[in-house]
């Protein structure tokens, strides 16, 4: 059990299952008051679902955390949110059954996250994955999983383990800007010129249309003229 040292905890979870059902492991990530990934851990499931991964993930969460800490859990599995936050207590009241008069698929980790949520003070947040500017605690969360996944050991901080890895699944912001070329003595432009697909703006401060012709300069996309101007 973590000890309490804060009156709010921050902390993400997520889990990963290569080829659903494949290799699966969880992690989950605590953040310091700067919101850094501080503390985490991560472990191999063997073969699951990513499903079962996913609340796993949330099930050590709440388990290594203290109940009497009100805990913020950022998470990009909507199954595993729903799961707990909306569907849990007609499942309950339905004594363990779907609306379809099913059984709730993984039924014990569901109870088990019920168990823990009782009593305790936990909101939980919904975080679109593998962004390039997404949240820095869920990404670590994926990437721990990932790669637990594929080792299939555990790790962790306390066991000194390093940093997860990139997530080849998530862009990446480009290192190097883009290179103005030298306008053509011709002045013809040697940008090829499309159709925008979305509505956006020119470096020029003056907006484009969808269907709209645009050339790439050194800073994105705009006007085809004004390339050749910026280029000059």
């Amino acid at each position: 059990m973590i000890e309490r040292m804060r009156e709010r905890l921050v902390a993400a979870c997520d889990g990963a299952s290569k080829g659903n059902p494949g290799p699966a492991a969880w992690a989950w990530v605590i953040a310091d008051e700067s919101e850094t990934p501080d503390r985490w851990e991560a472990g191999p499931l063997g073969r699951a679902t990513n499903n079962v991964a996913e609340l796993t993930a949330l099930e050590r969460l709440l388990a290594a955390t203290d109940p009497d800490v009100p805990l913020e859990v950022r998470m990009d599995s909507q199954y595993a949110m729903k799961a707990v936050t909306t569907w849990l207590p007609g499942w309950k009241r339905n004594g363990w059954k779907t609306s379809a008069g099913k059984p709730v698929a993984n039924q014990d980790l569901v109870v088990r996250i019920d168990e823990l949520l009782d009593g305790r003070t936990v909101e939980f947040r919904y975080v679109p994955a593998h962004q390039v500017d997404g949240d820095p605690l869920n990404d670590f969360a994926d990437r721990a999983a990932s790669q637990a996944a594929i080792v299939q050991e555990p790790a962790s901080s306390e066991l000194g383990s390093p940093q997860p890895p990139p997530s080849p699944d998530t862009p990446k912001k480009s290192d190097r800007p883009a290179r103005a070329k030298s306008p053509k003595r011709s002045g013809a432009s040697s940008s090829r010129t499309i159709k925008a697909k979305f509505p956006g703006r020119c470096l020029c401060g003056r907006s484009y249309a969808a269907g709209e012709p645009i050339a790439k300069n050194a800073q994105g996309w705009g006007h085809p003229e004004c390339r050749t101007e910026a280029a000059g």
